[in-house]
């Protein structure tokens, strides 16, 4: 249930409502946009709890939220949330490139990519340290030495970085060096790891799960969300359908129908939907024009050398022809683009 407040309320009436749910055993969560307040009501009772709200003269309405998720849905928040990455913008007309390798191989190798990457503009690092492989003999990544790599070659070329965190025990160790923290397609659903990073106050990549809907993505990140932490990026990565010649089946649709329902940020992971870089191109220009605000592509210096996932990652020459091709088309979107996110 929703709370939309009179225009011209403020703390006090805000404090009516809250002291009146409270009362009731109910959370609440308050929303102040540029035009209206407006206060979510979470727990079971808070249906009967509506004609104590409409009588207090602070309150213009009360609106019943039928869908599941609540704190992320466009209900809840009419504005789009623009996600500040310590000074990056993500969200709400911005386009953000996130590039890297697949797996920090070694100091020289993400140092040599974030060289190149920061040449073309590009602000957000990403890159494995821990890596969740399906066959244990496949490389792991190098753990807390890789994050320092990563961490090191970011700073020194002016970017932010973005790896996964796969447990709980290892959120404290992540945060000291990504400023996102991403959870990948197969803890979408470890409910107490994204209660956990609710309890953050860093920025979360939420990546679908392969098996996944649209829906219980957005329920997922109402864990992040209704735990506290509403800095929460959407990811569209690919489902497992019955085709074989994709690793994944790229489901574009999920864009729009995201932006319908949410106000949090989509981007598309275009090389783990895909795993073939030669039609990441004309699939970034697609998810560009279909509204996404942002993409995630693997790139490496010499992609059949690379540790893994070699055969979805871009080489340099690729990666820059589709940079230039992206800022042709954003400028005639009209799409926003951060500081150097694109080839200037």
């Amino acid at each position: 249930m929703i709370v939309v407040l009179k225009g011209g309320s403020g703390k006090g009436e805000i404090e009516k409502v809250k002291s009146i749910a409270e009362s009731m055993g109910l959370k609440t969560n308050v929303s102040q946009g540029r035009e209206r307040t407006v206060i979510g009501i979470i727990g079971d009772g808070r249906y009967e709890a509506k004609e104590r709200f409409e009588s207090l003269s602070c309150v213009e309405k009360v609106i019943r939220v039928l869908k599941p998720y609540k704190l992320v849905s466009k209900e809840f928040h009419a504005e789009d949330t623009v996600v500040d990455v310590d000074g990056i913008p993500v969200g709400d007309g911005f386009f953000t490139v996130m590039a890297g390798p697949c797996s920090v191989e070694s100091e020289e190798q993400i140092h040599r990519i974030a060289a190149f990457l920061s040449g073309l503009g590009v602000k957000i690092l990403r890159g494995g340290a821990f890596k969740p492989r399906t066959s244990p003999y496949s490389f792991q990544g190098l753990g807390e030495r890789g994050l320092k790599y990563l961490r090191d070659a970011a700073e020194s070329h002016g970017m932010k970085v973005v790896t996964e965190v796969m447990n709980i025990q290892a959120i404290e160790l992540v945060s000291e060096y990504a400023h996102i923290l991403q959870v990948g397609t197969r803890n979408m659903q470890n409910f107490p790891l994204l209660k956990a990073l609710g309890s953050t106050n860093k920025p979360i990549l939420l990546k679908r799960g392969f098996m996944s809907t649209i829906e219980e993505m957005l329920l997922a990140a109402e864990y992040i969300a209704t735990s506290g932490n509403k800095n929460i990026i959407l990811c569209e990565r690919g489902i497992r359908t019955f085709e074989t010649m994709t690793r994944n089946t790229l489901d574009l649709s999920a864009v729009p129908l995201v932006r319908e329902l949410s106000h949090l940020p989509i981007c598309v992971d275009l090389s783990h939907s895909t795993g073939r870089r030669e039609i990441i191109p004309p699939l970034a220009k697609a998810a560009l024009v279909a509204g996404a605000h942002g993409i995630m592509v693997e790139v490496h210096p010499i992609p059949e050398k690379a540790l893994s996932d070699g055969r979805q990652s871009m080489d340099f020459t690729q990666f820059e022809s589709m940079m230039e091709s992206l800022r042709k088309i954003a400028a005639v979107e009209g799409a926003k683009l951060p500081e150097g996110a694109v080839v200037q």
